[in-house]
């Protein structure tokens, strides 16, 4: 038997939609717990923690979604940039990873946080990149040549603005934490974390529906 590079590549494209589906189901699921104020401080950090090891997993899936969409788009000819700029692409990412992790490592410290905002940093730069190309290639027919390999990427886009807002909330948690820890849990802290993980947790349906939309895609092939 042999399995071929796109083969391959089609391979961990499961693997990081899985992870990132299955990931935010998991933190989804734990937040409730992070902001039940019957819990004690340190239980409730407990399952924080937990909700960042699940979710590093989801975050390193959705990086990886890029360079691995680029790639296949380059062996299906759904773009016209050649091997050398996906191998760019893969160096970018690499990098990128490297920042998301530190920040995952660093995750209870001010150099973490500092880390966490640059990470975002780089949505704020590729989102509109992104989301830009796919639109334009849906009105002219390039750079990207196939509707639903632009749509894909349209919705990819979107799913990393949902992404954005997810992780910010839990970027919040560690400094709502951290002046419950300091000040006790006022009333006014908790209804900010209630707030908080009620928005994200509206934000989550519109994703999971957006990632099956975008699986549903890349299986299809519909236009």
């Amino acid at each position: 038997m042999y399995i071929g590079e796109h083969e391959f590549l089609r391979w961990l494209h499961v693997l990081a939609m899985v992870y990132w589906l299955g990931g935010e189901w998991g933190v989804f699921q734990t937040s409730y717990q992070v902001a039940n104020p019957r819990l004690s401080l340190e239980e409730r950090r407990r399952h924080m923690e937990t909700a960042y090891r699940i979710d590093i997993l989801a975050r390193t899936g959705i990086i990886l979604l890029l360079p691995l969409g680029l790639h296949m788009g380059h062996n299906f000819g759904a773009h016209p940039w050649g091997m050398q700029f996906v191998t760019v692409a893969w160096i970018l990412t690499a990098g990128w990873l490297t920042l998301t992790w530190a920040a995952f490592i660093k995750r209870d410290t001010d150099t973490g946080l500092k880390l966490t905002i640059w990470d975002e940093r780089i949505r704020y730069v590729l989102i509109p990149l992104l989301a830009g190309t796919a639109i334009v290639s849906l009105i002219r027919g390039a750079p990207f040549t196939m509707g639903w390999y632009a749509t894909k990427v349209l919705i990819y886009s979107g799913l990393l603005v949902i992404g954005l807002g997810l992780r910010v909330i839990m970027r919040h948690w560690v400094t709502i934490f951290r002046q419950i820890a300091a000040e006790g849990a006022t009333p006014a802290l908790e209804q900010r974390l209630a707030s908080e993980l009620s928005m994200g947790r509206g934000l989550a349906y519109v994703y999971w529906i957006g990632i099956g939309t975008v699986a549903l895609l890349g299986i299809a092939k519909p236009f």
